[in-house]
């Protein structure tokens, strides 16, 4: 077993400055403690599990038989070659060799490691980061599974830079900072970016164990093709703001959803459709993903309607 949890960044609202931080991309991956030895290696997630069988393409360590304490994260692409979460879904819980096997292939994986906590034996827990990545960076881990992400000096070049990209945010770390193991520390500080667009509201589910407070709007996003399903949102629905939404939705009830794809049935049961000419702006975390990213209500927008938003037929 790794000696402790990983240490964790504590949310920040903004990428602080000066020559004491630096900075690095934030993944949308999973956090592992990649503990190898002569014996073989082990991964282990953020709650310590041992996720080993999932990642086999990753447990064999390309460095032989050094003995490594490495703290990173596990990434995949989606169609668009960004790391995404949820391409990972589809392996974190499995543990059937046979289909782990096959997704090795078509949901391939990279350990992003971003720092080294045991080199040949030594504890490296109490350098400063800045010289635990030197030492991490003389590993020669090119051109494998397991890389080694860059950091950088201007912290809001990054933030830009990712934004524009699509990429999940920033982590910012001190140069001096010692490794704590289940520890959130104020020395790293992670801001991811959040956005905010327009959708059109389709239909609406109740609170659990009611049949008319309204607990989420079911959104979709005007395109060429007709009206695609975005998601179901509930965070910043409570209240006085539930009330508005039911007494604004009522009127607009319709027998089938307005939606031109399918909508999972997890979503849809329970839903009362409503002819889509709401709009409201949801705050989300990224953009261009078929589905929203811990979207969060901002607003009825009632100076537009769905012929606003672009892409009808």
């Amino acid at each position: 077993m790794p000696p402790m949890r990983p240490m964790l960044a504590t949310k920040g609202d903004h990428v602080p400055a000066g020559d004491a931080w630096q900075h690095e991309v934030k993944w949308d991956g999973v956090r592992i403690l990649l503990d190898t030895t002569g014996a073989g290696s082990r991964m282990y997630s953020r709650n310590g599990n041992d996720v080993t069988p999932a990642w086999p393409e990753l447990s064999t360590s390309p460095l032989g038989d050094r003995d490594l304490l490495l703290d990173g994260e596990v990434i995949a692409l989606n169609d668009r070659g960004l790391p995404d979460f949820r391409v990972l879904q589809h392996r974190m819980h499995l543990r059937n060799a046979k289909e782990v096997a096959r997704l090795v292939t078509t949901v391939p994986a990279t350990f992003m490691a971003f720092d080294l906590l045991r080199l040949d034996g030594r504890d490296l827990s109490r350098l400063p980061l800045e010289q635990r990545r030197d030492l991490l960076a003389g590993l020669d881990l090119a051109e494998t599974s397991w890389q080694v992400p860059a950091s950088y000096d201007d912290g809001a070049m990054l933030l830009d830079v990712t934004r524009q990209q699509g990429l999940e945010g920033v982590v910012s770390k001190r140069r001096d900072s010692r490794y704590e193991f289940d520890t959130r520390s104020p020395h790293w500080r992670k801001l991811a970016h959040r956005h905010r667009g327009s959708f059109v509201v389709g239909g609406w589910r109740p609170q659990v164990g009611t049949t008319d407070r309204l607990a989420a709007l079911l959104v979709g996003e005007p395109t060429a093709g007709g009206l695609m399903y975005r998601g179901r949102v509930g965070s910043g629905i409570a209240g006085l703001t539930s009330r508005k939404l039911a007494g604004l939705l009522a009127p607009l009830t319709r027998s089938e959803s307005p939606f031109d794809d399918e909508v999972p049935r997890v979503d849809a049961t329970g839903t009362t459709w409503v002819e889509p000419v709401v709009v409201v702006d949801i705050d989300t975390h990224g953009l261009g993903y078929e589905r929203l990213r811990q979207p969060s209500f901002q607003g009825v927008r009632t100076d537009l309607g769905p012929d606003d938003l672009g892409g009808t037929r």
